[in-house]
């Protein structure tokens, strides 16, 4: 079989499992959850989560929103840990964008039965994300991250242009004023397990990203072979499209198809 015949199959293979914006990759029902936590990303804080969160309580879920404290990968599985602790039962585990990190290494607690990333990294065990997010073409963003005392922070310009396109302006200066400052370091943490290998999953592509590369995302919801949906959605999608990021948690929830 020729390179080309293969570079095409695999082509119509990913143009299948997007098909439609959605695919469902799980094989058995997923466990009903009783509780969900979830976790933001860099330059943000819980309140991104403030769209879905009513909708997720109106469906009957116990819903913890972790603030994230973006000063470590072990800062961050800390405080993601102690809320896991809480809960009562079946627990999905939600991330954006960095915390999807979060979501890799504390989505192992027995606790968690199901994952959900939300235009988020996927790092393997081990694995040097950054090398991996090299080989794409990077965001519009990251010309806008700006750097003091080893903190970062994302200029206004960026922030409101390409990290929360698709948001309307208002919102997205309130996103902006909230942001939470990230350390530099934290892109380079390493997880040593990956929970998507043994958890169901579950991702939400944001087609409009300019924060993280779509074609990143892409890559990892397939590798994962994770239930994925794609959106009209900048890098906030789950400020911009609540309903959808909704609708996905309750299907890892077990509470809708």
């Amino acid at each position: 079989m020729s390179a080309r015949t293969m570079a095409m199959m695999a082509v119509c293979l990913l143009a299948g499992v997007l098909a439609g914006g959605e695919a469902f990759a799980q094989t058995t029902a997923p466990v009903k959850a009783r509780n969900v936590v979830l976790v933001h990303g860099a330059w943000a804080d819980g309140s991104s989560w403030g769209e879905v969160i009513p909708r997720l309580q109106a469906a009957g879920l116990n819903v913890t929103a972790v603030q994230n404290p973006l000063s470590s990968l072990a800062d961050s599985l800390a405080e993601t840990r102690r809320a896991l602790a809480l809960q009562d039962g079946p627990t999905v585990l939600a991330g954006h964008s960095w915390s999807g990190t979060v979501v890799s290494e504390a989505g192992m607690d027995d606790k968690v039965t199901a994952l959900v990333y939300v235009a988020a990294r996927a790092p393997d065990v081990g694995e040097d994300f950054v090398a991996l997010s090299g080989k794409f073409p990077a965001g519009a963003a990251r010309a806008g991250v700006q750097e003091h005392d080893g903190y970062t922070k994302l200029s206004e310009d960026a922030f409101l242009k390409y990290f929360a396109n698709g948001v309307p302006r208002v919102k997205a200066k309130v996103l902006y004023a909230v942001q939470g400052p990230t350390a530099a370091s934290l892109f380079g943490d390493r997880t040593t397990v990956a929970a998507w290998r043994s958890k169901p999953s579950w991702y939400a592509v944001s087609k409009l990203d300019q924060t993280i590369n779509p074609d990143l995302e892409r890559f990892l919801a397939k590798r994962m072979n994770a239930t994925t949906i794609e959106l009209d959605a900048g890098h906030l999608s789950l400020v911009s499209r609540p309903q959808q990021i909704a609708d996905l948690i309750l299907a890892a929830a077990g509470l809708r198809k």
